[in-house]
Formats: structure tokens, sequence, C-alpha cells
């Protein structure tokens, strides 16, 4: 075996030892293991270094960070520190399959330049059977055009892609009104570099949805009006019925937030045509409620 690495796994993460235990523990078992993990840790104050210490494990490596809480800094130092040809991101709270890592090599051999997959969701700790998915789409080309008309579909512990593209993107965006979104916005950019983009049709993983996820209705109308704010322009935005995640992902937070008025303006741009069938069902179940409100 070469000593070189071919795929190097990052995994930031903070206070999760025993999370960041399950996913280290996925990673030993791959079929594939001519990989490296690069633990980017936020100064944890739990147990982390003990658990990364009693795998006894060369090949996993542990860094430290203050990244002020912005994810995206640990992931870009885990990519800079990076000797593999390939970067695999791993979130601590999300696992894998034994055979992801060598089912991703062999599509990436066959000419991808990043793949990706469905992961089982995982709601329980004691979960026993899984047959919820985090789906994903293919993508038809141009990529760009796609992502930024249908939104994200891809989620980051499924990816393994080419070093050489994040290098060549300046990395993950460590901008401040990107947080929780930073990840599409990386496939965006990537997307302007390449079309060859893979889902590969198994679910490889698993994405723990049971509580400490960052995400919030606020902070999904601050993602939402970044991503518009960069990609508006583009020419794809203006396709008859392109886009409406934007208003979903908006309405959907404005009814969280119990803002009747900012929901209905948005959901009521929701048309039928060019829109996914789970996507307008929902915004007028939506509307509906708003309108039976007191």
């Amino acid at each position: 075996m070469s000593s070189i690495p071919v795929i190097s796994v990052v995994i930031p993460t903070y206070n999760r030892a025993n999370d960041l235990k399950r996913a280290l523990k996925s990673v030993q078992v791959q079929t594939f293991t001519n990989w490296e993990v690069l633990i980017v840790d936020n100064h944890s104050v739990d147990n982390t270094d003990q658990v990364v210490s009693d795998f006894n494990d060369s090949r996993i490596k542990l860094f430290k960070i203050h990244n002020n809480g912005v994810i995206a800094a640990s992931r870009n130092v885990g990519i800079r520190e990076a000797s593999g040809e390939y970067i695999a991101f791993l979130d601590s709270d999300d696992w894998w399959k034994p055979e992801k890592l060598r089912l991703c090599l062999d599509a990436l051999n066959a000419g991808a330049d990043i793949v990706y997959h469905d992961l089982f969701l995982v709601k329980k700790s004691d979960q026993r059977f899984f047959w919820k998915k985090v789906t994903t789409r293919g993508l038809t080309r141009p990529v760009f055009d796609n992502l930024l008309t249908n939104g994200n579909c891809i989620n980051n512990s499924s990816v393994v892609v080419k070093k050489i593209l994040l290098t060549s993107i300046g990395g993950v965006s460590e901008d401040y009104d990107l947080i929780a979104t930073e990840d599409y916005d990386c496939w965006l950019r990537i997307a302007k570099l390449t079309d060859k983009f893979t889902r590969i049709p198994n679910s490889l993983g698993y994405y723990w949805a049971g509580g400490g996820n960052i995400s919030n209705p606020e902070r999904t109308i601050a993602n939402v009006d970044a991503i518009v704010l960069r990609y508006l322009d583009n020419k794809c935005m203006r396709h008859n019925g392109g886009a409406n995640w934007i208003h979903y992902a908006r309405g959907r937070a404005y009814y969280l937030l119990c803002n009747s008025e900012m929901a209905k303006k948005h959901l009521s741009n929701i048309g039928w045509f060019g829109t996914p069938v789970w996507i307008y069902i929902k915004s007028q179940w939506m509307l509906q409620l708003i309108k039976l409100a007191p």
C-alpha cells in the first residue's frame, strides 16, 4: 500500500466525543483502506482528545482551531493539511456504511470529479430500523443552473471531491452570512468549473437529525438572502418556474416564525409549473393553514 493516502477524510468537531467515536469507527471499517482522517477540533472541553488517542491509528490525525463559530474554517484546515487526491467530508455526528469509500472511488475513477449519495435519516440514538432518507437527485447539465434553479440536493457527509477543485475555488467560504449553507455555495462554485457531478444510487451513510444542528428559521432566511445576493443575476433565476425553492424556503421560515404576511407573500409566488410536487403541495398546505388561522 502507498504511504500517501488516496482519500483524506475531513471531520470538524466540537464537544461531540461520543458521536465522533461512532464516525471514526465507520471510517476504520471501510473496505477501502488507503485513507487518512483529519479531525479539526474547535478546542472541545469533553473527552475528544482521549477518544482520538484510544483509536491508536496513525492514519487518524488531530488538529486544533478556534473557528469562532465558522465550521468552514475547520473544514479549510483539513483541506489544507490533506495529503490525498480526494477529500471526503464527514460531519462528526454522521457515519458511513463500510463500502462507502470504495464505491465513491469507483465513480471517481470512472470520470467523476465529485460524487454524492443518499443518507439514511436518524432521529433517535437507539434507532434500529432505517427507512427514511435524506434524498438526493441526479443533476442535469449545466449543473450550476440545475443547482441554482432547484436548490441544494447534496448532503455534506456524502461528498467525495477532487482536492484540486476545492483548492481552485479557495476552499469553503468562511463568510458569516453563509454559515449553515456554505456547502451549497461550495457546490455552486465547483459547478462553475466542472459538470462532472455523479450521484451514486445507494444510501451509503447515516445523517443524524436528533438535535444539535445549527439551522433555524432566522438563519434560513439569512442563508437564502446570501445565495440570492451572490447568484440572483444568473440567467437561470429568470426561467419560468425557476428557483421556487427560494420562495418556499423563505415562506416556510416565515411561517415557522408566525409571520403570516411574509409567509403568504412568498408561498403565493409558487406556481405549479416547474415546481417539484412536494414543494407545491407543502406550500399550498401552509397557505391553507394561514387562511384558517384566527
